[in-house]
């Protein structure tokens, strides 16, 4: 069954809602030609995906959350994720903030996080030039949508030479199907700054049974020199579609890190990509993705080299279980010109059950000779060798087992920054492995 929402999809009732908001004549303008682009382009075509049979237009309607005095007041799907005394935390719910804290010796050092929403009002010329510039709202559908519709969302701003040494924490959660959750992250380091930001996507447990979809973009500019961990946990119901779209745009020696745990237990369509524009600039992204019940899944991770000496590292890990299905497409791209440029990628799925289906998709695109490129691709079932060694010590088939397919996730769950988000994400791992 297709639900269609109210969301404001043509020019018109964009602009409008748009200007209800308070929004600067800019964004109106954008989010109408967006709305406009929505009517006539079509959704992405993911690899061995259909998407256009999910519900992808259940995209709900603006809604004003009203803001929380105290951290106890939010929901403990929320609460349980914020880091111990955290300092610099943003919480949305539905279509937008609730709460928002932020170190005032960081904010004296010229950084900015904020809601986008807020920053486009205040920080205006700014957000102006970089937002939809890594994401072109004209992509497709997706894009288009997201465009027209986003809401609350972030804003990070480090000016040169600044390291901010504590993580940059938000939680976005949902608990009404029928409200916007449209998040947009925009993350810009300026020269030689260091950030890390951490995300949490969820949804309360039982609010809704309704279907709705969280169409969600990331924009990352690394300047020259500059470091970017983001890390992102998504664990939404299965009435949910998550359709995730990352891209990172790295100039001469800057370094992004991308650590992405895709838990949802509804459907996914996950895209994250590197462009390695400058000289010297790396990425390194991992990705989980844990699929039960009928879950389809469509994980793809991509580095695009442009710059000379440039290097990337794809690491991406799924576990499917019951009649999921994960399609697993890794692609290194090295431009013409990108000379002693390196790219390295390694897709492996692991299937616990017969119906399970997993489909791995290393792909490599070269244009320049003086390269080095490589991959590795497994799909199989847990290795039976590994269980019986590990029973011969003393161990039930079923705890060998649990240990297997954590050591299979722990190169990605290691890395999570928040010690209060990798523990949930090992009780959302042992939730979905053994519910």
């Amino acid at each position: 069954m297709s639900t269609q929402l109210t969301t404001p999809t043509n020019r018109q009732a964009a602009e409008a809602l748009a200007r209800s908001k308070g929004e600067p004549n800019w964004l109106v303008e954008l989010r109408g030609e967006a709305a406009e682009l929505a009517g006539t382009l079509g959704w992405p075509k993911p690899e061995k995906v259909r998407i256009e049979r999910w519900n992808l237009t259940a995209v709900g309607s603006y809604e004003q959350p009203s803001t929380v005095g105290a951290i106890s007041e939010l929901p403990e799907v929320v609460r349980e994720l914020v880091a111990e005394g955290s300092e610099n935390l943003l919480v949305q719910r539905n279509s937008g903030i609730v709460w928002n804290q932020f170190s005032s010796e960081y904010a004296s050092k010229g950084v900015i996080f904020t809601d986008l929403e807020t920053a486009c009002k205040e920080h205006g010329e700014l957000v102006q030039k970089y937002l939809f510039q890594a994401v072109a709202k004209n992509e497709d559908k997706l894009t288009a949508l997201h465009a027209a519709i986003w809401n609350g969302g972030v804003f990070v701003y480090v000016p040169k030479n600044v390291e901010v040494e504590l993580p940059l924490q938000a939680i976005f959660y949902n608990d009404n199907a029928e409200a916007t959750f449209a998040p947009h992250i925009l993350i810009v380091a300026d020269n030689n700054s260091r950030v890390t930001y951490v995300d949490c996507v969820v949804s309360e447990p039982g609010a809704s049974s309704a279907p709705f979809v969280h169409p969600s973009v990331v924009e990352v500019f690394v300047k020259p020199g500059a470091h970017v961990r983001f890390s992102s946990i998504h664990h939404m119901g299965e009435t949910g579609v998550d359709m995730s779209i990352r891209r990172s745009v790295i100039e001469n020696d800057g370094q992004m890190e991308w650590i992405i745990g895709d838990l949802n237990d509804g459907n996914t369509l996950s895209d994250t990509k590197s462009m390695l524009r400058g000289t010297g600039s790396t990425s390194d992204a991992k990705v989980i993705s844990v699929g039960k019940n009928a879950q389809q899944n469509s994980l793809t991770t991509q580095a695009v080299h442009f710059g000379k000496s440039s290097d990337s590292n794809m690491v991406t890990r799924a576990v499917m279980k019951d009649s999921a299905s994960a399609i697993i497409n890794g692609i290194t791209k090295i431009e013409k010109g990108a000379t002693k440029a390196n790219g390295v990628q390694t897709e492996k799925v692991l299937m616990l059950s017969p119906k399970a289906r997993g489909d791995a998709n290393p792909i490599l695109l070269i244009d320049e000779d003086d390269v080095t490129a490589g991959h590795a691709a497994s799909v199989g079932q847990v290795n039976p060798e590994q269980v019986y060694y590990l029973m011969s010590r003393g161990i039930s088939k079923q705890d060998a087992e649990r240990l297997i397919i954590y050591g299979f996730l722990a190169p990605v769950v290691s890395e999570i920054p928040v010690e209060a988000v990798r523990g949930q994400l090992q009780r959302l791992l042992e939730r979905k492995l053994e519910g």
